[in-house]
């Protein structure tokens, strides 16, 4: 079934409860290949929808070089590991169309979000509020540990590995990974589930926790496959745009193993 129909009405509104599979390493392998072929079928929107993003990234990773800021090129980074999940959408929209007859457009990435459910913004909703808390702290702790030192760029991106520096980026990595769970648990299965109409916003965020809470080793790992590959792809820029895309579809493709669309307990 196409990810971007609608299911039957009746199945949304008795739906009580959706049980999750249990996944393996082997079927973060799978999808990662899933999420590969499908991008090679539709490359052309695929990357022109990750540019959008990796220019917006481009800008906001310059103005941090270009005040001297240089530290907080990685909490801005990782920042976007937080915002991320509500821009999925229109990566699930290009992979329903990859099955289908007609070739995908860039714009029919943002045409999901024409049609996304109130769920699927009030996700994008806690999403942005979890940035904002994040910024916040690391701008606190980077005036606390490091002050208004003068500190542009190495290289683009790379920073003086200072001892005062790198306390700084060790304490923000690990307040940042706390909140990075929290959203990762409640946004890696819900997001698809919302889009694909399978939920309301609370049968969502509750399968997803579920899900991830089931697998938990299985999920941390597949949480820092994607943390690691974006962060490295924001590292090299021009990867973005080829690997943010093949790890949303692969994100899709490990969904629907874990929520099989027949795999739904109905309670009339």
């Amino acid at each position: 079934m196409s990810a971007d129909r609608p299911l039957d009405p009746d199945a949304i509104v008795s739906a009580r409860r959706l049980r999750a599979c249990r996944f393996r390493v082997s079927d973060l392998a799978d999808s990662l290949a899933t999420g590969w072929q499908i991008f090679r079928t539709l490359p052309a929107a695929s990357i022109a929808y990750a540019g959008l993003f990796a220019l917006i990234g481009l800008v906001l990773l310059t103005l941090v070089g270009y005040l001297a800021l240089s530290p907080m090129a990685l909490p801005v980074s990782g920042g976007f590991l937080l915002v991320g999940p509500a821009l999925l959408t229109g990566f699930f929209r290009l992979a329903a169309i990859s099955s289908d007859v007609r070739p995908a457009r860039f714009r029919d990435a943002f045409a999901a979000f024409a049609k996304a459910p109130a769920g699927l913004w009030l996700v994008a909703g806690m999403c942005a509020f979890l940035f904002l808390i994040w910024i916040t702290d690391a701008a606190v702790l980077y005036a606390m540990m490091i002050g208004g030192e003068h500190l542009p760029y190495e290289l683009p991106w790379l920073i003086r590995l200072e001892h005062h520096v790198i306390a700084f980026e060790l304490w923000g990595s690990l307040m940042g990974s706390v909140l990075a769970f929290i959203i990762f648990a409640i946004s890696a299965f819900s997001v698809p589930l919302l889009h694909e109409g399978r939920a309301d916003f609370v049968q969502a965020v509750q399968a997803s926790i579920s899900a991830v809470l089931g697998s938990f080793l299985t999920s941390i790992a597949w949480g820092l496959t994607l943390t690691g590959g974006t962060l490295l792809a924001i590292l090299l820029l021009p990867f973005f745009m080829v690997v943010f895309p093949v790890l949303a579809y692969a994100s899709f493709a490990l969904y629907r193993s874990v929520f099989p669309l027949e795999n739904v307990e109905a309670v009339r």
